[in-house]
């Protein structure tokens, strides 16, 4: 039995997370910011789940906690960040208040909730980091910029960070969903629209979400069995790429970038001493 740490547990790819996990006999740490959301699951398997208060926006109260989960288990295995909200609208449109929460929420909270757990995955020779990013850690919508700044951000963190704690057993897999059925939009932050945005880019998408028009192919329930899955393998991928939408449009955006790249390599290469 393995002992898994999952943020964001209340709903989407953390509640279903949570209850396969379960299902299988596993014991789980959810943090929630509301802790009879779980209820539910508590009835049903007692101390297998343990639910923990935890609002990532509130970046001081997160080592106290991840420093009393870890003394209330033997090891955690598997933390999964996946705390996380999507703010929706041009840039323009966005509030000051907005972009901070986004940033809190998505980036920072992220980041100390790694720096929080790597001291405990050091000390017990090892574990692995699951970040649930987005195909927006790699590629970018019009509407999302704050939301595309936390999740390439927090990839970059990730990346770097992988490489300085390799060698005490510590791994990471960051974890890119396409656009998947969840409650991810119900929970979206809309700014006000500005009308000078409503027949460009922007406002095209504003409409096609809104109208029901954009397409969601990926399926929550699929996504989980492929993290988990991809989770329990002796040696792991980097990156995972979940859904056709994800690999298409990730695939795509790195063929461009990559063709741009090569077209600038004199000009590079003359920019040497």
């Amino acid at each position: 039995m393995k002992t898994w740490l999952i943020t964001g547990a209340s709903s989407g790819l953390g509640r279903l997370m949570s209850e396969r996990l379960l299902a299988r006999g596993e014991r789980v740490l959810a943090t929630v910011r509301h802790e009879q959301v779980m209820a539910d699951l508590q009835q049903t398997y007692g101390e297998q789940l343990q639910v923990i208060a935890l609002d990532l926006a509130h970046t001081a109260s997160i080592a106290p906690v991840i420093e009393r989960a870890f003394a209330a288990v033997d090891r955690i295995d598997v933390v999964v960040s996946n705390a996380a909200y999507g703010l929706f609208g041009a840039a323009e449109e966005l509030s000051d208040a907005q972009i901070e929460r986004q940033i809190v929420t998505n980036l920072t909270g992220s980041i100390q909730l790694i720096r929080a757990v790597i001291p405990f995955l050091r000390q017990q020779g090892g574990g692995r980091i699951a970040q649930v990013s987005s195909e927006g850690g790699q590629v970018a919508y019009p509407n999302f910029s704050l939301y595309h700044a936390t999740k390439w951000g927090i990839e970059g963190f990730v990346e770097a960070v992988r490489q300085e704690v390799v060698s005490f057993g510590i791994d990471f897999l960051l974890v890119e969903p396409g656009p998947t059925a969840t409650n991810f939009g119900a929970g979206l932050d809309v700014a006000d629209a500005l009308e000078v945005y409503r027949d460009n880019a922007a406002g095209q998408l504003r409409q096609a979400i809104f109208s029901g028009d954009f397409t969601i192919a990926g399926d929550a329930g699929k996504c989980v069995t492929a993290m988990i899955a991809t989770l329990d393998q002796p040696s792991m991928p980097l990156r995972l790429a979940l859904g056709s939408t994800a690999y298409q449009n990730i695939e795509t955006a790195l063929e461009s970038r990559l063709a741009e790249l090569r077209g600038q390599r004199d000009v590079a290469f003359g920019a040497d001493v």
